[in-house]
């Protein structure tokens, strides 16, 4: 249970990070309400993996997940560069956040 905790906070880091874009700085009002609920969630979502999954362990997870979902979505929805450096550079990370689940 903790690890699809973890992984829905991971995956609700994506929604808070493209929402805070769309928010335009908090001066629009409905992306804004998104980002802060996605933020609460997330936070309290990665604070109830913790409670079993190595600190370590868990916030690396959510971090990667976030990294790696608003790299995906910035490509898709704001057209940020798709280059093969950016490309290894974000595989590097998935295979970082494997190696931790692997280790344990």
């Amino acid at each position: 249970m903790a690890w699809l905790a973890l992984i829905i906070a991971g995956l609700l880091e994506v929604v808070w990070a493209i929402g805070l874009k769309a928010s335009e700085g908090f001066t629009r009002l409905w992306p804004s309400v998104v980002t802060l609920t996605a933020m609460s969630a997330s936070f309290w979502l990665l604070a109830q993996a913790m409670k079993t999954i190595p600190v370590g362990t868990a916030y690396a997870i959510w971090v990667g997940i976030g990294v790696v979902g608003t790299f995906i979505l910035g490509i898709l929805y704001y057209g940020e560069t798709l280059s093969l450096l950016r490309v290894l550079s974000v595989l590097l990370i998935v295979a970082g956040l494997v190696g931790l689940k692997l280790a344990g």
